[in-house]
């Protein structure tokens, strides 16, 4: 039987705020906490103005403050970005908070456009180094050895449960050769799913952090109790994903009717290829969806994405995906 767990972009909408946002994160972990979600986790991306997760570990411990026992963490940070040491300590903090609680997954991409990732002080090869950052974060996180001479405060010892993520073949690889926790994003990357489990499980090596393979997969949700209000619901994300395709990237805008008569359909079938893996439906729908996509991959967790205009909509998804048995 697959776990469920929540990946949240706090969406910033068309009228909206990042203080909204942020608000409506910490209601939303609130939430499927109660209704038996096994993680809550939230993404870096940056120079993004319909996204509020930018200082992930900062919105997490806001996240966390307001929950009790739900995991909380990173799907991802991005460690080419940051020093290994700085996310040991921003990630060894939370986990100081929230002991027990804490997980940190790490992803090779910029998450963000080129004039932000210099910005960033970044080097645009930065990510050649990812094998190695890795390397050394857990080093972090793990107990110090006696000759250690810098060390994470707090971090040290805490042994954060480190994931690798991806949306190709690589972080799969990586994942497999180093023996930890994989997640794909598959939720806005379908192409490379399938392949990348494989060679995820078929190139596993235990670790001491992991005896076997452990892989999750996200997917779209959008769940109402009609299939016409499902639909509606998804075309802001379906809206948002074609402006930033086309280089416009903006708030979450409101949901219109039958939007494949409203938009470009070249635009609107490069926007429903990237989000390939959503559920969208009644619940019957949603539910038979979430098992097919279990059974077809094996995942061992599913985590559930909802980019949806409405709060109270976006709640709603999520409380009749909590419903589907496998």
């Amino acid at each position: 039987m697959a776990v469920l767990s929540v990946l949240d972009l706090a969406p910033i909408t068309v009228g909206g705020s990042a203080a909204i946002s942020l608000n409506h994160s910490a209601d939303l972990a609130k939430h499927v906490e109660r209704w038996g979600y096994h993680r809550f986790w939230m993404a870096e991306h940056h120079n993004m103005t319909g996204i509020a997760s930018a200082a992930t570990a900062v919105a997490l411990a806001y996240v966390g403050s307001r929950t009790r026992s739900i995991r909380i963490g990173a799907g991802g940070i991005m460690l080419p970005n940051h020093a290994p040491l700085i996310a040991a300590e921003q990630f060894g903090t939370l986990a100081a908070l929230y002991p027990d609680r804490v997980d940190l997954g790490l992803g090779r991409a910029p998450g963000t456009d080129g004039a932000t990732l210099r910005a960033l002080r970044r080097n645009y090869d930065s990510a050649d180094t990812f094998p190695a950052d890795v390397q050394e974060l857990l080093m972090y996180l793990d107990e110090p050895t006696p000759d250690q001479k810098i060390k994470a405060i707090p971090g040290m010892g805490s042994k954060v449960p480190v994931w690798l993520l991806g949306s190709s073949l690589f972080g799969a690889q990586l994942a497999a050769q180093m023996g930890l926790p994989y997640t794909f994003a598959s939720h806005f990357a379908p192409d490379y799913l399938q392949l990348a489990l494989e060679a995820y499980r078929s190139n596993f090596q235990p670790s001491k952090y992991l005896d076997k393979p452990y892989a999750m997969a996200a997917i779209n949700v959008f769940a109402a109790d009609t299939e016409q209000a499902a639909k509606r619901l998804k075309s802001s994300m379906q809206l948002q994903f074609m402006a930033l395709r086309q280089g416009n990237p903006g708030p979450l805008p409101a949901p219109i009717d039958a939007i494949e008569k409203q938009v470009d359909p070249m635009a609107l079938a490069a926007a429903n290829h990237a989000l390939k893996y959503t559920a969208t439906g009644t619940p019957e729908q949603v539910h038979q969806y979430m098992r097919d996509f279990v059974a077809a991959t094996g995942v061992n967790e599913l985590m559930l994405t909802c980019h949806a205009f409405d709060h109270n909509e976006r709640l709603r998804s999520f409380e009749i995906a909590k419903d589907c048995h496998f």
